[in-house]
This record gives structure tokens, C-alpha cells and sequence, in this order.
């Protein structure tokens, strides 16, 4: 038994955060699913720009897509791609999706980070990738701003899997729970079922530390690496209230399933602290962590998988007022972050595209060169 099985053993999922062709066609992400225990995938428009970008592995669909659509614009080539992507993974994973009563099994498309402040745009977005994939063990990744909170609640209500992606605070974080249990109570009164509706919650961790340990360096360096899983540890405390409460009994008597937290960012950024640090210290029921292939490969070599996540909820309150009294105004930097997140992702995007640009000029060239 790894050290993935063992982690299944306590109530954690362990999902890939990461998608590229050559994994699909190598067998790759097969066996991962069925030797190492991945139960999930999760992308981002980052993870699609190194894909597409860094390998030739996408050059003869896109080329083949670009002579049936000529007229297609790179961003709908971009989705053509990714599309074919997440449906394959999305097969490979529909016997753990299946087993595991849709708890599980499910793979991540995020919508367009150009549209995270336009919660109407999100939401339409949302709805026709969820059509075109056509996948039940797909889930709708959603930027977690103001705006894409009333996405979330729209998307739920529609019977549709999210993803609530960038959250670093805990205000945040309350928020998308109330806003998946809305779209459930919607959903509800309006007649549908809310049976095999999966949502996470992903909660981000090292990012959080990157910027606090920077301010608290050479002021309380004992809290360094301390801030972000002491705030990760009270988003599941708040987990455990919310899904606890008589309003979520009424839901799960109709067959509501819990919106699991997910911890992602995941893999450290500092070489001082252990490679499988944020995994070990966040394994708890009912949560899932999704890995980077390297935090992955780390993990399966020398993880320690026992509960660490339902405790010192006291020590982590404790934690987050220290850094406070050193001057960290938390609030401040989680909503830094949360702009950030959607920054780097629309400028990922943006790189995606003038690279899918790039290859469809030389594409053209070789065409005429050929011709």
C-alpha cells in the first residue's frame, strides 16, 4: 500500500494539478490513476500554456482543427484542444468517478480568466464548456473574485460540478460555501435533484506563505512557514461548521454531497522547507490535494500520511494573531493574492494565445512552402 492508498485510508483524495497530451497518449495518467491512486485531475490556463507551448505535442490537431475552422480565433482553438484534452482524462478517470458514487473521478476546466470580474460572461462560459465536454465527472473552475461568486451560485443551481478556485482568506472562503449552498437550495426549490452535484473549494497554501514569511523575515522568523497552514487548518475548521449545520442537513437529506476543500498550490517554494510539507501537514477527511508531478513523485517516495488537518485549531489561531502582532495585515495580502491568481492566470492566457498564434503562421508557411 503507497503512501496515496494510506492517505485514502484517512478520508483525502489525492488529484494531479496538471494535464499535457503526451500523458494521455503515453499511459501515463492511466497508470497513475490505477497503480498510484491519483483520483482526480485539476488544469489552469498556466498548465495549458507549458503544454501547448512548450512541447509539439498539440502542432497536428491544431493543425488539423485550423483547416476544418479556418476562421476559428486562437481562443477557440485553445478551448478546441483543451476540450479533447479533458474529455480523454475525463474517460480515464470514469470508473473512479463511478466507484466512488461521483465523490471522485473528476477533472478541472477553468473558464476564461478574462472574465473574472463579469459574472454573467463566467456563467455562460461555464455552462457551454459544460456542455461541450459532456462529461458528468467534468467540474467548471471558477475564479473565486466578488463576481464569480454569483457564477458559482448559478452554475450550482444548474446541476453543473464546480471548481471555486483562488481562495486565500477564510471571509472568501465562507462565501463560496454560501454560495454552493444557495445554488443547492435554488436547485431544490425549483424541483431538481441535487444528488451526484460535486464541488471543492480550492483553498491555496504556499503562495500564502511566499509573501508572509518575505514580511515577517528578519521580524518573527519563528513564524515563517507557520502562516499558511495555520489559515488552512481554520478554513477546515469553518468546513466543518458549515457542513455540519441543520441548513446542510436538510440538503443532504435530499442528497447533497458536502463541498470538499482543496488544498492546492501545494508544492513549496522554499528550498528550506520539506518538498511534501504542504501535504503532510493538511491530511484530513473529507479535503482533497491536488500536486504538481514533482510534489507527487516526493510524496509517493517519503510522504507521512496521518491525520494532521482536525488538530490544533487553538495553536493556529494563535498562529495567525502572532503574525498579525509582527505586523502582517493578513486581510491585505490574501485579497493582494486573489488579484494576483487572476493576473498571472490572464497573463497566461494571453502567452497561450500568441503561442497558438505563432504555430498557426508557421503551420501556414509550410502550408505554402508544401503547396
Amino acid at each position: 500500500m503507497n503512501t496515496i492508498h494510506r492517505l485514502q485510508g484517512l478520508g483525502q483524495s489525492i488529484w494531479l494539478d496538471n494535464i499535457q497530451r503526451n500523458m494521455l497518449n503515453s499511459g501515463e495518467l492511466q497508470r497513475l490513476i490505477v497503480e498510484d491512486g491519483v483520483t482526480g485531475v485539476t488544469s489552469n490556463p498556466t498548465i495549458f500554456e507549458k503544454a501547448i507551448g512548450g512541447s509539439n505535442d498539440y502542432d497536428a490537431a491544431l493543425a488539423e482543427l485550423q483547416a476544418k475552422n479556418p476562421d476559428s480565433t486562437s481562443e477557440q482553438l485553445f478551448f478546441d484542444l483543451a476540450i479533447e484534452d479533458i474529455q480523454a482524462a475525463a474517460d480515464l478517470l470514469r470508473p473512479v468517478y463511478e466507484s466512488s458514487n461521483a465523490r471522485d473521478g473528476m477533472v478541472s476546466l477553468e473558464v476564461s480568466p478574462t472574465l473574472a470580474y463579469d459574472s454573467e460572461a463566467t456563467f455562460k462560459e461555464g455552462l457551454s464548456l459544460w456542455q461541450r465536454v459532456n462529461r458528468p465527472n467534468l467540474m467548471i473552475k471558477v475564479p473565486s473574485t466578488r463576481e464569480g461568486l454569483v457564477a458559482i451560485e448559478k452554475l450550482t443551481a444548474s446541476g453543473i460540478n464546480v471548481n471555486a478556485t483562488l481562495l486565500f482568506s477564510l471571509d472568501r472562503y465562507r462565501s463560496v460555501a454560501e454560495a454552493f449552498l444557495l445554488g443547492l437550495e435554488e436547485r431544490l426549490r425549483s424541483g431538481q435533484p441535487i444528488n451526484r452535484i460535486e464541488s471543492v473549494a480550492s483553498f491555496f497554501i504556499s503562495r500564502v506563505d511566499a509573501v508572509i514569511d518575505g514580511q515577517l523575515q528578519g521580524k518573527a522568523d519563528d513564524l515563517m512557514g507557520k502562516a499558511a497552514i495555520a489559515n488552512a487548518k481554520l478554513a477546515y475548521e469553518n468546513y466543518m461548521e458549515l457542513f455540519t449545520s441543520e441548513r446542510f442537513i436538510k440538503l443532504r437529506e435530499s442528497g447533497a454531497s458536502t463541498q470538499r476543500l482543496l488544498w492546492a498550490s501545494t508544492g513549496t517554494k522554499s528550498p528550506d522547507y520539506s518538498d511534501v510539507l504542504y501535504i503532510d501537514s493538511l491530511i484530513g477527511a473529507e479535503t482533497v490535494n491536488t500536486v504538481p508531478p514533482a510534489t507527487l513523485t516526493a510524496f509517493l517516495d517519503h510522504g507521512n500520511p496521518q491525520e494532521t488537518l482536525a488538530v490544533g485549531f487553538d495553536e493556529a489561531r494563535q498562529v495567525m494573531a502572532q503574525v498579525a502582532d509582527a505586523g502582517v495585515d493578513v486581510e491585505a495580502v490574501t485579497t493582494e493574492l486573489e488579484q494576483q491568481g487572476v493576473d498571472s492566470f490572464a497573463g497566461s492566457f494571453s502567452t497561450l494565445l500568441e503561442v497558438i498564434e505563432g504555430k498557426l503562421r508557421a503551420i501556414g508557411a509550410s502550408t505554402k512552402a508544401h503547396g
